[in-house]
């Protein structure tokens, strides 16, 4: 997961997933109904559930699929809830990116490196998320926040700054709130 996925999956949760690896894999084995099934979503051995379960040691690959595996399954009515109000009233990006600039007279290739917390639209939220849904590059998901930026804080909705595109040439995080 990058910055712009788990900056919308703490968006969308109102509890954090559980904290140890025990607590983890006990969630992913109520959720598959058994190990079997958990051992196969993961694409380890049944015996390494069992073990994890009981509170061995994980390498840092695994403990990365167990952690995508319960964020992918945790609280799925919240995230649909909070989907359907970013996409309908709007959301706020709050960014730590650099940002490059081109306008009708002028471009820049030096990015400026900015902290950025802005109201956006819901059509940006509905472009996110479909672009989300469909698999998007990274790059095409940051381009979709910096074309919303673009119009909601560089151009201040349409006031300033006409022609005007904005580029993310580099995103530390991000955080999305509703």
């Amino acid at each position: 997961m990058d910055a712009i996925d788990r900056g919308l999956e703490r968006a969308m949760q109102t509890q954090p997933i559980p904290k140890t690896l025990q607590g983890r894999v006990n969630f992913l084995v109520r959720q598959y109904k058994g190990t079997r099934a958990v051992a196969d979503h993961l694409g380890v051995s049944i015996r390494s559930v069992e073990r994890w379960r009981k509170g061995a040691g994980i390498g840092t690959e695994n403990a990365r699929k167990v952690e995508d595996a319960v964020r992918e399954r945790w609280q799925p009515r919240v995230k649909q809830r909070v989907r359907e109000a970013a996409e309908s009233r709007g959301f706020t990006v709050e960014v730590m990116a650099s940002f490059g600039y081109t306008s009708a007279g002028l471009s820049t290739d030096d990015p400026r490196e900015r902290i950025v917390t802005q109201r956006l639209p819901g059509t940006v939220a509905r472009d996110l998320f479909a672009a989300r849904d469909r698999g998007a590059t990274r790059q095409e998901q940051e381009q979709i926040i910096a074309e919303g930026l673009g119009r909601a804080y560089f151009q201040d909705g349409g006031r300033r700054a006409r022609g005007l595109q904005v580029t993310l040439t580099g995103l530390d995080w991000a955080d999305f709130s509703v």
